[in-house]
């Protein structure tokens, strides 16, 4: 068993297809890094902290990219958002099976600002352009960093979010939210308030993921296999009937849980009878009594 957790992005999603099948694009060998960092003096990465390409999963012809967070915690700049946008048009030309994105990010990187943002936004639209070419595209959250910022609206641009527990997904981090608006909005050294707001367990409670995972690599690969499949065989596809459900549920979303200040206090309004429970909870044991209580997802 490898843990997700502790793999670097290479090791990743080398794990996730079939033995040596994978391809890698533009591998550090090549020196595709940003020209930004270099002119600010700043360490750069010979991949960008990103890496991408293809293989065989079952013999299956998928897509995939892993978001370095060892590399200034999976950022995303110009050429790292390149290289994701390339491989999403790649996967239409060449009609790939599905499109992994295995992501760990804090956001958009601060050294290359408009560019980064740009960046992100061309994401989030290759990402919509792949799902409207009818090829699922999955995205798999297990890193320590978690998945924040623009990644994190990338994410639920995919078909599927599969999360670990150990996962995080938000908009905005702890330590960016604290210091926007004070320790008394939200206290970023309590861990423990941390992963009950924006751990794997809570976004599935609430319907934000569609999978809560063991974190070992066999765990994600198995559910990155069901995700595609499923992905496959939903011809529901982007309709503006699925977008306006979206926003009443978010609208449902902020009544019923706008005026509470923790994770808690939402899981016992969802009817949990005893919240305190759900974090020491194992996965099997977390599933199935969420599952009687949570939200619908997107």
């Amino acid at each position: 068993m490898s843990s997700y957790l502790e793999l670097t992005a290479r090791q990743r999603i080398q794990n996730l297809f079939d033995p040596g099948t994978f391809e890698e694009f533009l591998p550090p060998s090549e020196r595709v890094i940003s020209p930004h960092l270099a002119q600010l003096n700043v360490p750069v990465s010979f991949d960008d902290g990103v890496v991408v390409g293809r293989g065989l999963m079952d013999g299956k012809h998928v897509f995939g990219a892993a978001q370095e967070g060892a590399f200034m915690g999976g950022a995303v700049g110009e050429v790292h958002g390149a290289k994701l946008v390339g491989l999403m048009r790649r996967a239409i030309d060449e009609q790939a099976w599905a499109v992994l994105l295995l992501l760990e990010s804090g956001g958009v990187r601060l050294h290359e600002a408009n560019a980064g943002l740009i960046a992100v936004s061309e994401v989030m639209r290759a990402i919509l352009d792949a799902r409207a070419a009818g090829i699922p595209v999955v995205a798999l959250i297990g890193g320590s960093n978690g998945c924040f910022g623009g990644m994190g609206i990338a994410a639920r641009c995919a078909n599927t979010i599969l999360m670990s527990e150990e996962g995080r997904l938000a908009m905005s981090g702890p330590e960016v939210i604290e210091t926007a608006h004070g320790v008394e909005e939200f206290d970023a050294r309590d861990r423990a308030l941390v992963w009950r707001t924006t751990g794997g367990k809570h976004r599935y409670l609430l319907g934000d993921c569609d999978a809560l995972v063991r974190n070992d690599m066999s765990a994600f690969r198995q559910a990155a296999l069901r995700a595609i499949e499923g992905g496959r065989n939903d011809q529901a596809g982007l309709t503006l009937s699925g977008l306006e459900a979206e926003q009443d549920m978010l609208e449902r979303r902020l009544q019923d849980f706008g005026g509470l200040s923790d994770p808690l206090d939402v899981w016992k309004t969802l009817g949990i009878p005893d919240p305190a429970v759900v974090p020491v909870l194992d996965e099997e044991a977390f599933v199935n009594l969420a599952d009687k209580h949570r939200r619908g997802g997107k």
